[in-house]
């Protein structure tokens, strides 16, 4: 990744997307949890169209490169999922700010509930969450469940 490259912040409901950014960040989705990953699973769940879904992306190039999902649940608690970065951006914090600009934002409502891979738990700690349940298996991979506040 170039670090010169302007990155943007963009939140938006799925109405609010254009069909390029759409295909773009489920593009991203696939090509990591599917392909990099070899875990062929249902990503399209139905919950990127509920109308208080909120995505959340990075964008360089006019092409995401870091991406989340916030859900409302329906006891009114968020869900963040979906928190993707592309290889070739891994490792310059995106996700990190992504997640604390989601965090922030007048849409996430606390608690907030995740399912992170297992071995991302401390990552997800050091923003405040914290373990609320055993290991399970997500389709071959290990996860927690967490929750912040």
């Amino acid at each position: 990744m170039n670090p010169a490259a302007a990155r943007t912040i963009h939140a938006a409901s799925v109405d609010e997307l254009e069909a390029s950014t759409l295909y773009a960040m489920l593009r991203l989705r696939v090509d990591v949890f599917v392909v990099e990953q070899a875990c062929p699973y249902p990503d399209l769940d139905g919950r990127d169209t509920e109308a208080d879904a909120q995505h959340w992306w990075v964008e360089e190039g006019g092409e995401p490169v870091c991406y989340l999902r916030l859900l409302t649940e329906p006891d009114g608690a968020s869900r963040i999922g979906r928190v993707v970065t592309r290889p070739a951006a891994r490792g310059a914090g995106l996700a990190a700010t992504l997640l604390r600009r989601a965090l922030a934002s007048e849409r996430c409502r606390r608690p907030v509930h995740l399912g992170a891979q297992a071995h991302l738990a401390d990552w997800y700690a050091s923003f405040g969450f914290r373990v609320v349940g055993p290991v399970y298996d997500e389709d071959g991979i290990p996860h927690v469940p967490m929750t912040l506040g």
